[in-house]
């Protein structure tokens, strides 16, 4: 049976005819016929997930405009997936019920726009704009149809882990927090190999300010996206600064970013950067309060306590409620048991659990604006060197 004649079959059922509900709640729906716009790294990478999937989602057309894409993508699909290099030929199928897009960042709001103009529902990679305006624009486009998903792709957000410390941060747990520090470094120059000279700004778009948000968009933007989750709130201003330090190859992105976001309603500081020229913290999250820290990885997670919070907790774990603290040999508390699993896998849980049930996925039209707008509010600060407001009209 057809998703739609399931769904609106079983509404009529009522919910008082109890066996006839138990009897429909065995049903296995059937699998979400979607596609991929897009198949660079990121593409190849979800698909690469979605193929473990198959009950959810079934892969039905992949789109790129390079032809050497298309073929390396044939691995990550069924033989059956046509694949194309116009995006509209996969918008007018009507048997495609949901689009991936994991394009260049300044080809996002272009696409997103048709792919909802098209009756889609849409999963944008973030981050979801290129600048302010298409993130207001998409904004007001999505919310006039509310029936469809519309879902960004802040993995932070569905992982267990995050969860947890967002509700330790609500709970005060950790108590009062001033500060947190946001790392994510590397060491190399963050290019593609390009098979022809010709292709090198399609390959290695993110180093060039026509198509990409450098460093505060591609990696950055995850830390500061789950900042105004956690804490519900968004930064008042933003001081920047950045450079193109180390490779001097042309590229247009700096390679070399800092900025200072400045939280007046929860009165804290957050400080985000990243380097190409040194990979020893790599992926650094530190929210610092007045109870203790949380130290966070992709996956895992150490809760560091104050002396006070230290005597304060005796023998029972309040994070984790056991009744002897497990501590590590630096005195941290682990926060979940075990490692979490690729954070895309809980966002596409996500997604699909949206379309069957007809629910606002957590990272959705409103979350990726606000997001969106703090990104382009940070890369403004960083190339203008001028403070960045707030302002009254991005609510």
């Amino acid at each position: 049976m057809h998703r739609r004649s399931f769904v609106k079959k079983s509404a009529l059922l009522g919910s008082g005819i109890l066996m006839a509900e138990n009897l429909f709640a065995g049903a296995a729906l059937a699998p979400i016929n979607i596609a991929m716009i897009g198949c660079g790294d990121r593409g190849k990478g979800v698909l690469s997930v979605i193929q473990k999937m198959s009950t959810k989602f079934n892969i039905v057309a992949y789109c790129d405009v390079l032809d050497f894409r298309l073929e390396q993508t044939k691995k990550y699909v069924p033989s059956s997936a046509i694949a194309v290099k116009d995006y509209k030929k996969i918008l007018d199928d009507k048997k495609i019920e949901a689009v991936f897009i994991a394009t260049p960042l300044n080809e996002h709001f272009r696409i997103a726009k048709d792919a909802v103009l098209a009756g889609k529902s849409v999963y944008v990679e973030k981050t979801m704009t290129y600048d302010i305006d298409e993130a207001l624009a998409l904004r007001k486009l999505v919310k006039q149809y509310p029936k469809q998903v519309f879902q960004v792709g802040y993995q932070y957000r569905y992982s267990p882990l995050y969860f947890k410390v967002k509700e330790m941060i609500q709970s005060g747990y950790i108590g009062k927090v001033s500060q947190i520090d946001c790392r994510w470094d590397r060491n190399g120059n963050w290019r593609r190999a390009v098979p022809d000279p010709s292709l090198e700004r399609q390959i290695n778009w993110r180093m060039y300010k026509e198509y990409s948000g450098g460093l505060p968009a591609e990696l950055l933007s995850h830390q500061i996206d789950f900042i105004n989750w956690a804490f519900e709130t968004q930064p008042d201003e933003i001081i920047g600064t950045g450079g193109i330090d180390i490779y001097k190859d042309g590229r247009e992105t700096y390679d070399n970013v800092q900025a200072t976001l400045r939280y007046k309603n929860a009165g804290m500081i957050g400080n985000f950067g990243a380097t190409c020229g040194n990979a020893h913290d790599g992926y650094l999250f530190k929210i610092k309060g007045t109870k203790g820290s949380v130290n966070l990885l992709p996956d895992t997670g150490i809760f560091y306590p104050e002396m006070e919070t230290v005597k304060q907790l005796g023998i029972v774990d309040g994070v984790t409620g056991a009744t002897k603290i497990v501590v590590n040999k630096d005195g941290g508390i682990p926060i979940l048991d075990k490692p979490t699993k690729d954070g895309t896998f809980y966002a596409l849980e996500e997604f699909y659990k949206s379309i069957t049930e007809g629910k606002m996925p957590v990272s959705n039209i409103n979350t990726g604006t606000q997001a969106s707008i703090c990104v382009a509010m940070c890369n403004e600060a960083i190339y203008s060197g001028k403070t960045q407001f707030w302002k009254k009209d991005y609510f």
